[in-house]
């Protein structure tokens, strides 16, 4: 009976624990998307995970609309992503970087462009922008042309993530951003090849992992998703038609492990009482299995113990508690943090939170 403290491997990537750090936006990079040194500190002191998965990484330009945001399109990110690879790796972890395409959920004055998705429809809300938040622009329909374009962005970046040391990728397929925005129907209006059945809003998301894998093999190549609940004005009407058989492809495909964002009826950030798909993914995707969303200590080993997942992605709990899986295996309290901090742009509730046993890092 596995518990989150033995290891597992992803592929030929060997974790010392099954104690995954999610993906947290945090907003230290340069106003051009370059990656900052203060970033190498931030992950060094989080190593001790078993797998770190990066902050959410853009793949060009129109695609990442979050300001500080990193990229990883250019030469300059993957010098600037180096450094910071180097920091985990020096501290035995192992760091895969998340390829983000933010789809709809951005805006013109941060991208230059107009958003694009699978349809011309408009997210709920405002977005962040340089000058604050800002309401969202109608997206643009992808034609055949872009999305042969951005199919070669997502092979770019995936090669630029293994240049820069990085020893795999995670293809972020979940939230609401470019490639949910094709899986679910109440995003995706296409009547071409790329919409409709089922069959056909998948077969975006298994041009990506085609792409990506080949370029860097399946075996170092994870997949995220959000199969239940409205993920940012993005849902669907039949969720389990659409994400059992994607899960089933990935499979198929030989990722190496797949990660459901599965928010609950009480959940921290975003709730829903759309049933959680997990159990009947587990069963047609046979590789480790990550889930993820507000879990404690507890749950996660009660998931483990009853066969329900392969391991646990944490998010919040790493902002503050960089030794976390020392706080979890010596039963220390857990540091709050403090969301003022967040998207921040210095090491105010980035880098000073304090380990359980040497103090500030």
């Amino acid at each position: 009976m596995p518990t989150l403290f033995d290891p597992i491997d992803f592929g030929p990537i060997h974790a010392k624990n099954r104690i995954v750090m999610s993906p947290l936006t945090r907003g230290r990079a340069s106003r051009d998307a370059v990656p900052t040194p203060i970033m190498a500190e931030y992950y060094g002191q989080r190593a001790s995970a078993g797998l770190i998965i990066t902050e959410a990484t853009g793949i060009s330009r129109e695609g990442l609309g979050w300001p500080f945001a990193p990229g990883i399109w250019s030469d300059e990110q993957v010098e600037a992503w180096k450094p910071v690879v180097a920091a985990v790796h020096a501290k035995g972890g192992k760091i895969v970087c998340q390829l983000w395409h933010m789809g709809r959920m951005v805006h013109s004055s941060v991208t230059g462009t107009q958003p694009v998705s699978s349809s011309a429809t408009t997210a709920p809300g405002e977005g962040h922008t340089y000058d604050g938040k800002k309401p969202y622009e109608q997206a643009r329909v992808l034609d055949g042309a872009d999305i042969a374009r951005i199919l070669g962005d997502y092979e770019n970046a995936a090669r630029n993530a293994i240049r820069a040391g990085f020893d795999g990728v995670q293809i972020h397929a979940a939230n609401g951003y470019l490639i949910d925005e094709f899986l679910k129907d109440g995003t995706n209006k296409r009547t071409d090849e790329y919409g409709g059945s089922p069959e056909n809003r998948i077969r975006f998301l298994r041009q990506v992992v085609e792409r990506v894998s080949a370029a860097v093999g399946a075996d170092r190549t994870g997949v995220r998703l959000s199969p239940n609940g409205d993920t940012q004005g993005c849902i669907d009407s039949a969720p389990e038609t659409v994400f059992v058989p994607a899960a089933e492809m990935l499979q198929d495909l030989g990722v190496a492990w797949l990660e459901l964002r599965e928010p609950g009826p009480d959940g921290t950030f975003g709730k829903t009482d759309q049933t959680k798909l997990s159990p009947q993914i587990r069963k047609v995707f046979l590789r480790p299995l990550v889930l993820n969303q507000d879990y404690t200590f507890e749950d996660a080993q009660k998931a483990l113990a009853e066969g329900r997942a392969d391991a646990i992605a944490f998010g919040r709990k790493f902002i503050s508690n960089p030794d976390l899986p020392e706080r979890f295996a010596r039963g220390i309290a857990l540091q709050p943090d403090n969301v003022k901090t967040w998207y921040g742009r210095g090491a105010e509730g980035y880098t000073d939170y304090p380990s359980a046993t040497s103090g500030p890092n």
